[in-house]
């Protein structure tokens, strides 16, 4: 099932996916009022029990979907908290390198000799040995996400804005020192996802010890589609994607030899810390998903475009003057 929300006529509207196109929820619940509950939230949705969810979309199927203009894209949930993973080594490789070339132009030659004669990555630019032994995360602000459509703002300390093109995911269920099969069962749906950074900066506050920062916790894109876990799952490694800038395809991504399954990796998450429905998580960029690793950042006036199959994408204009 891919459920969205939307502004129609001024007025908030969650609708499902149908043949016909997008069926109004309000629609279905006039057919079927037992179902407010389930039908009064995305998150309520993907909470909801697999009979419930199915009687929602054999109903939606007889019904006409609305084809008025949609005023806005929504964000289909507030996320409760925002963890994003780091699940890719060649992101983690191929950013490093991007990183090197633009930002340490000393250092940059003498990497590219060291690659070119022993044919390997260069050993800065490998994960840390942590994260061959366990996932890795960090924390951002679950408060400053935008939908499609909105604009990213472009900070005033920026030089170097960037995209970053990932799989998103929220929790239906709550964990608790779940095993992988347990977490993975607590997935309520997936959602294409633009963790925006700032890379003038992040190379500073990463080398603190405490993180990213500025760099990251100014804004985040969050697609307005939900795809349910259901017919996520099964198929999640096996994805591709590709950015756009105004028009223009610059890079293609897949999902692909994570080091750790979602369920691995939420299993970590949840050792003696309770999670919630509600929750979102990040897989972490997808290889070749920002402009550190194919080389084409935004500027400003730019129309940014994130997309995964069969999970949705997300369009963006990059602000014409700093914020």
């Amino acid at each position: 099932m891919k459920i969205r929300q939307v502004l129609i006529d001024n007025e908030p509207c969650i609708q499902i996916a149908s043949s016909a196109g997008w069926v109004n929820v309000s629609g279905i619940v006039k057919q079927q009022p037992q179902l407010q509950s389930v039908a009064s939230s995305v998150l309520n949705i993907l909470s909801a029990s697999p009979k419930e969810r199915e009687t929602l979309a054999e109903i939606a199927k007889t019904m006409s979907a609305d084809n008025r203009e949609v005023d806005n894209y929504l964000l289909p949930f507030q996320p409760l908290s925002y963890r994003d993973f780091m699940l890719y080594e060649r992101h983690v490789i191929d950013s490093s390198r991007g990183f090197a070339k633009r930002f340490l132009p000393k250092v940059f030659p003498i990497t590219k000799i060291f690659e070119k004669i022993t044919g390997k990555p260069f050993p800065a630019f490998k994960p840390k040995p942590l994260w061959y032994k366990q996932p890795i995360y960090y924390m951002g602000n679950h408060l400053a996400f935008i939908p499609q459509g909105a604009t990213i703002p472009y900070p005033d300390y920026c030089t170097a804005l960037d995209y970053e093109l990932e799989l998103g995911f929220v929790l239906s269920k709550p964990l608790f020192n779940a095993t992988p099969q347990e977490a993975e069962a607590a997935i309520g749906g997936f959602m294409v996802f633009n963790d925006v950074s700032v890379r003038n900066v992040q190379m500073a506050e990463m080398g603190s010890g405490f993180g990213p920062q500025k760099a990251k916790h100014f804004c985040n894109v969050l697609g307005c589609e939900v795809v349910t876990a259901d017919e996520v799952l099964p198929i999640w490694q096996t994805l591709t994607g590709e950015v756009k800038i105004n028009g223009k395809k610059v890079s293609e991504v897949s999902t692909q030899k994570p080091q750790f399954t979602l369920g691995e990796a939420l299993a970590h998450v949840s050792r003696s810390e309770r999670l919630f429905a509600g929750e979102f998580f990040g897989t972490g960029t997808l290889p070749g998903g920002c402009g550190m690793e194919n080389g084409f950042l935004p500027q400003h006036n730019d129309q940014l475009e994130l997309i995964i199959h069969g999970i949705g994408s997300v369009r963006n204009p990059i602000s014409s003057t700093k914020s």
